[in-house]
């Protein structure tokens, strides 16, 4: 079994999602116990929501799941690498492809990458 240290934040570990095939961060989100034995029996990438305090399976909603391809573990068994396929084409519940859409440049915020899909036709369901 393996075993991943829950105990240091509190029953979450930070989880990061990467595409398996580019490489390219898509986001950073949470995971507790039981998310993560629900990411291992399904292979859907499911996490912690730590503004719902409930489990959150990624895509359930918008339909753009993150199908888990290969699971890394930190040294410190403490942080986790989900390299994904993400269905749909877009991870960040704003619209774009990555979370991490945004980059500083002159000490200013700049929006690098186009939307996939408007969240409020996604969202409003």
């Amino acid at each position: 079994m393996i075993e991943l240290d829950f105990d240091k934040i509190g029953g979450l570990i930070p989880a990061i999602a990467q595409d398996f095939k580019t490489g390219e961060v898509l986001m950073l989100a949470y995971v507790n116990r039981e998310s993560w034995e629900a990411t291992l029996a399904t292979g859907k990438a499911t996490y912690y929501s730590r503004s719902r305090k409930a489990l959150w399976v990624k895509g359930e909603t918008s339909g753009h799941v993150q199908w888990v391809k290969e699971i890394r573990i930190d040294c410190d068994n403490d942080t986790l690498l989900l390299k994904v396929d993400q269905v749909g084409g877009a991870a960040c519940h704003t619209g774009y492809r990555s979370c991490f859409h945004q980059k500083v440049v002159n000490q200013s915020i700049v929006v690098d990458g186009e939307k996939i899909f408007n969240p409020e036709e996604v969202y409003s369901k």
